[in-house]
């Protein structure tokens, strides 16, 4: 039996879960451009130390290198 990876994919980018945390991925990211913190092109991402992009508070967002947000993983229990 052979996985079929393209409908995987589309399944999941076309959830509701996915649509909902990436909607509030992007507003994190808006709030901190127009506070001025991250601008377009810089090579600045937007971090949720708790791993949840829908826990919006200020206390849990921060601004990193988007190597650094890359390599860094939720631990596993």
């Amino acid at each position: 039996m052979t996985r079929d990876y393209r409908k995987e994919y589309d399944d999941y980018q076309g959830s509701e879960r996915q649509k909902k945390r990436r909607a509030a991925r992007n507003k994190a990211r808006r709030q901190l451009e127009r506070s001025g913190r991250v601008s377009k092109g810089d090579g600045k991402e937007i971090d949720h130390k708790d791993f949840n992009p829908e826990n919006n508070s200020s206390k849990n967002i921060r601004v990193v290198k988007a190597k650094t947000n890359r390599e860094r993983q939720p631990k596993r229990s």
